[in-house]
């Protein structure tokens, strides 16, 4: 049996994708964390179509002899995996496995760190500085039907905007909700907008980021940024949701991060 860990260890809950691009992306922004926290011991487990799925891990992690997890979702907003199905999958594994202490942290936005993240993308897909004030933002995020989610994909907007100077932000969804990526983009260009530019509000490549890109295409917006991805602020991101979740003795000697 291994020594216990000096502190939980983090499991990364990431939905998954038939598309390999996701899985590469969720192992890249891991592999980020794991630099930023040599001494912290990072898992990945997976809701759907990738391996290894959560209960295989916290039954390995068990089996291991690992008494305290840290169980991060990697999502961007508070929506129905966040509020249903990651619960239940956690507490079925907490029913078979009383040995091992699960605590589920909170989604990764909103916060500071993931605007920084998407004007670094802006930023690598051609933006310049002096583009700014002429140029208007779509947000385009997965999308939910959850009214809570759509609020906070609406705010974080809004707040961009207040606080970064672009002369517009918009949000925009691929899926359950309106506008539509392209609608967003004519919408800015009604209004006068010079300059349109599509900030992708998701973590991984997969089929609704694609169809964000799509309909950046379909309304010939004038720059689509990359996914998130493997972001440096995202990595720093998981570290202080993990923070947040873990008492401040047991979180090693790393000091906190700032979100």
């Amino acid at each position: 049996m291994n020594p216990r860990p000096p502190h939980p260890t983090l499991l990364v809950i990431a939905h998954g994708s038939r598309d390999p691009r996701h899985a590469a992306t969720v192992s890249a922004l891991c592999a980020r964390v794991r630099a930023l926290r040599p001494g912290l011991r990072v898992e990945v487990g997976y809701l759907d179509f990738n391996a290894p799925r959560v209960p295989r891990v916290l039954e390995r992690l068990a089996a291991e002899g690992t008494r305290e997890v840290v169980a991060l979702p990697l999502l961007l907003t508070r929506a129905f995996h966040a509020k249903s199905d990651i619960p239940a999958v956690l507490r079925e594994a907490a029913a078979r496995l009383p040995l091992l202490t699960v605590r589920q942290a909170e989604v990764l936005g909103p916060s500071a760190l993931l605007t920084g993240a998407l004007e670094r993308r802006l930023a690598e897909a051609g933006l310049r500085p002096g583009d700014r004030r002429s140029t208007g933002v779509v947000l385009a995020s997965a999308g939910s039907s959850d009214p809570e989610a759509i609020a906070v994909i609406a705010e974080i907007a809004r707040e961009w905007r207040r606080t970064t100077g672009w002369c517009a932000v918009r949000p925009a969804f691929a899926s359950a909700s309106l506008p539509g990526t392209a609608d967003a983009v004519r919408e800015l260009r009604a209004e006068g907008v010079q300059r349109v530019a599509v900030a992708p509000y998701v973590i991984a490549p997969g089929f609704l980021p694609d169809r964000i890109a799509a309909g950046a295409r379909e309304a010939r917006a004038d720059l689509l940024a990359p996914v998130l991805g493997a972001a440096p602020e995202l990595a720093r991101l998981l570290l202080r949701r993990y923070e947040q979740c873990v008492p401040a003795g047991a979180r090693g000697e790393t000091p906190a991060l700032t979100a």
